[in-house]
């Protein structure tokens, strides 16, 4: 199970050291992609449907379906950790998440979001501590 935060730097070869404990979980052979809220998605090569989870069986025509689809898969990336523990970070990605130097990559159960660090540090400031109750409540109340 992928739990907590671990910060890294981007080095000058746009490369991010992948924290220890997320590497034993996942492995080396990983995808990178567009995540949500200008994140992005690390998950293991050998678990890519959980990208897709939810759209199976959704027609070609269904648009919905293929927008999800398209950010999700349309932008992956397949990346190889090296000896180092360390991965290149394709420059669309980087531009798409508005990594500088600094990121932030959290544990989230099957998967990883790497986020830039200030953008990460904003948005859990300005958005989930301050509407973290109410999104909870939501989430309690749609099973009903």
């Amino acid at each position: 199970m992928l739990i907590g935060r671990h910060d890294s730097k981007l080095d000058e070869k746009n490369r991010i050291s992948f924290p220890y404990k997320f590497k034993k979980e996942l492995g080396t052979n990983l995808v990178v992609t567009q995540g949500f809220e200008g994140s992005l998605i690390v998950i293991s090569r050998d678990q890519m449907n959980l990208l897709t989870k939810g759209l199976e069986g959704k027609p070609m025509t269904n648009r919905q379906a293929r927008d999800v689809e398209a950010f999700l898969l349309g932008s992956a990336e397949e990346v190889t950790l090296d000896n180092k523990g360390r991965f290149i970070l394709p420059e669309h990605l980087k531009k798409y998440a508005g990594i500088t130097l600094e990121v932030a990559c959290l544990g989230i159960m099957n998967y990883v979001r790497i986020w830039d660090k200030k953008r990460w540090e904003d948005y859990n400031r300005q958005h989930l501590i301050k509407n973290i109750s109410e999104i909870t409540e939501k989430l309690s109340n749609e099973g009903k």
